[in-house]
């Protein structure tokens, strides 16, 4: 369902620390931006950001950026992540940075090595043959992916959709990964560090099970 637009948004978003209005300023710079040398861990497709914000309330040692293109839902990313800091009782969000950017552009906001891990939670299948080089683990945006990753560094892969995670495994072998983790159920599995997204709760309350993956960069 489209959301429709919400012009106080982009306002709420740029009264905040969290959200960056020019991303692309800080290629090459991300340890700057954080202002230390701790790992950076990049969500693609983060949505309402209930993973993101439990992910960096969880793991402050670790940096957090998620990535979507509408103010309308990155404005409850923005939400979701003070409120989970709050509950928490952490007084200050230094781990976190949400941005609007088109992610079939990401190779402008990353330099070589800058990333640790990279998150894709539930992205569009693109189902059609001819829409498949659109899909977030399609080769043609793995090699962008693996170019900005540091050496062994990984994707987590969550999707519902039986097609795009069968594919997805030759994919990522294609482009120069190992897959070093891999369940057809996850919520079965006994993985103990999932989140759950919006989307995993209404595709299992809809009996539909979680598939997930990590692959590891070989480079």
């Amino acid at each position: 369902m489209r959301m429709r637009k919400k012009p106080w948004a982009r306002p709420e978003l740029e009264g905040s620390h969290i959200f960056l209005v020019n991303p692309k300023e800080n290629k090459g710079k991300w340890k700057e931006v954080f202002n230390n040398d701790n790992p950076i861990h990049l969500e693609l497709g983060c949505g309402k950001g209930t993973f993101v914000a439990v992910h960096a309330a969880e793991n402050l040692h670790r940096n957090y950026i998620a990535i979507d293109i509408k103010d309308e839902v990155l404005v409850l990313a923005k939400r979701h992540t003070e409120k989970e800091f709050k509950d928490r009782n952490i007084e200050n969000i230094d781990n976190v940075k949400i941005m609007a950017h088109e992610i079939g552009l990401i190779e402008e906001l990353f330099g070589e090595n800058e990333i640790s891990h990279i998150y894709i939670n539930f992205c569009n299948p693109w189902p059609k043959k001819k829409h498949k080089k659109r899909r977030l683990t399609h080769p043609s945006s793995l090699k962008k992916y693996i170019e900005y990753l540091k050496p062994s560094g990984e994707i987590w892969f969550k999707t519902d959709d039986d097609e795009l995670f069968r594919e997805s495994q030759e994919y990522f072998t294609e482009s120069g990964f190992v897959i070093t983790y891999i369940t057809y159920d996850l919520h079965e599995s006994g993985f103990k560090n999932n989140v759950t997204t919006e989307h995993e709760e209404m595709f299992t309350r809809e009996g539909i099970k979680t598939k997930f993956l990590i692959a590891r960069s070989t480079k």
